[in-house]
């Protein structure tokens, strides 16, 4: 099925997930998912209630014994069954990204599809080889799956973030119940597509479409949820912590960030700043470890500022189906206001504009920003302070690394960064002064084995790798 060009009716999705069924929700209410290339209606989901909350909890819960008892290599089994069903729908996969976010079709297919499908491969070893038992004195030490996992996904990324709880949550032990973002809920259906045919145990993994008031809100509170796994903002995830710490539970939080990439004088700075700028845009900005603070050593200044006039100058916006297009929408009208927001304050506080800009013809129709780069940012404005969330590049200068460092720390966000320099040793030793979760190296690749997650206001706990498995965990000791 082309879902580019299929009727709206072709994407419409009455159900939930509950107990291996597809079932019907409590009410008839439904939210409505839009093309934000068009801003045309294209489908609709169910808007599910505290009562579908706990319809599916129930379930998780009666099926945790099971899954907790079920040998490591038969969990691995049901998560290889259910890799080999995802990837059967990858096409409709990076199509249906495309259509309810606006990610490019070729992004969409590489990295919105492609990642989760590598980082759910990983988690089948992992699963089949879960900790190990350690004797500590007359101590055995052993790790024990945390229970019911209420899962809390963001629209940026609808498959991985999905796919990086539920995974990891599943290998573990756990059973989950999963409330993906109601701006683009449409992938997370083509996931429980696949766990149907992969014939996952019945109420291991459940599916609850809705809105964060309602189905986040409830799913946090929830008594019979052990562990709440949530991606998002900042704001949001301080409401769903303080739920969850009013009953004393677990919680794991991916939020947001301001990350800041160090090039160094010594740097190869056509690469870097190609690099640089790619890494801001990706996803038309909507990434939580974009580098959006570029931060260039005075000496090269001038001569970056036109090497990144030279490449925002590639970046052409437009359809997301059309192969040239490199920047996609913003996924609402809301999103795409708060950017230029962020875009008419920077000119108010003085920024210099490099590209880009409110002034830029954009197609006539949906949410779209232009890329835009400030130079001479002043590192406590607001540009250099606050997640914007959308293709909005802030260029700050340093002198020496000793402000490099100082100017990149200066943030309530500790997610991702980046260092670039000729001298690897003296690259990594600037990486390691970096109050961040993760830090790339002259271009390190993404390792999906690595943990991930934050420093400061950025988070707690780690998704992916060794550690995103342990993250749904319990340590319990046994006296001999």
């Amino acid at each position: 099925m082309d879902l580019a060009a299929a009727p709206p009716a072709l994407l419409v999705r009455r159900h939930l997930h509950v107990a291996g069924a597809w079932v019907d929700p409590a009410d008839g209410e439904a939210i409505p998912v839009e093309n934000p290339a068009t801003g045309e209606i294209v489908g609709q989901v169910p808007a599910g209630t505290p009562a579908d909350v706990d319809w599916a909890v129930a379930a998780a819960r009666a099926a945790f014994p099971g899954w907790a008892a079920t040998a490591p290599a038969e969990r691995a089994a049901h998560l290889d069954r259910l890799h080999a069903a995802l990837a059967a729908r990858a096409e409709a996969i990076a199509h249906t990204v495309a259509l309810e976010l606006g990610t490019p079709l070729k992004l969409a297919t590489r990295v919105q599809t492609g990642l989760p499908l590598t980082v759910l491969r990983s988690m089948v070893e992992l699963a089949a080889r879960p900790p190990a038992e350690q004797t500590v004195g007359n101590s055995l030490v052993l790790r024990e799956p945390v229970g019911v996992v209420g899962a809390i996904t963001p629209w940026n990324y609808p498959l991985h973030q999905v796919v990086a709880k539920v995974a990891p949550a599943l290998a573990a032990g756990c059973t989950v119940v999963v409330k993906p973002s109601e701006l683009t809920p449409l992938t997370a259906y083509l996931l429980f597509d696949a766990v149907s045919e992969a014939g996952l145990p019945a109420g291991v993994v459940n599916l609850v479409p809705g809105t964060g008031p309602v189905v986040g809100e409830a799913l946090a509170a929830h008594p019979d949820v052990d562990m709440v796994s949530f991606t998002g903002s900042t704001a949001t995830g301080r409401r769903v912590a303080h739920l969850v710490a009013d009953r004393i539970a677990r919680a794991a939080l991916e939020l947001g960030g301001k990350s800041a990439n160090l090039i160094l004088a010594d740097a190869d700075l056509p690469t870097a700043v190609k690099v640089g700028v790619g890494n801001a845009f990706l996803n038309s900005g909507q990434t939580c470890t974009a580098w959006t603070r570029m931060l260039v050593h005075r000496d090269r200044y001038a001569e970056a500022l036109a090497l990144i006039a030279t490449a925002v100058a590639g970046y052409r916006t437009g359809d997301p189906f059309d192969p040239a297009t490199r920047l996609g929408p913003l996924v609402s009208a809301a999103q795409a206001e708060r950017v230029r927001g962020h875009v008419e304050r920077a000119l108010a506080d003085g920024a210099r504009p490099v590209a880009g800009g409110p002034d830029v013809p954009l197609p006539p129709r949906g949410h779209f920003v232009a890329p835009t780069v400030f130079a001479d940012v002043h590192p406590d404005s607001a540009l250099a302070q606050e997640e914007v969330f959308g293709p909005v590049l802030a260029v700050i200068p340093f002198d020496d690394t000793d402000e490099a460092v100082a100017i990149a720390n200066n943030s309530r966000y500790g997610l991702a960064g980046a260092v670039w320099s000729a001298d690897e040793n003296q690259a990594l030793a600037v990486a390691r002064r970096l109050r961040t979760g993760q830090v790339d190296v002259n271009g390190g690749a993404f390792n999906p084995l690595a943990p991930f997650g934050g420093y400061k206001q950025s988070g707690l706990g780690r998704e992916l790798g060794p550690a995103g498995v342990e993250e749904f965990t319990e340590l319990k000791a046994i006296q001999r």
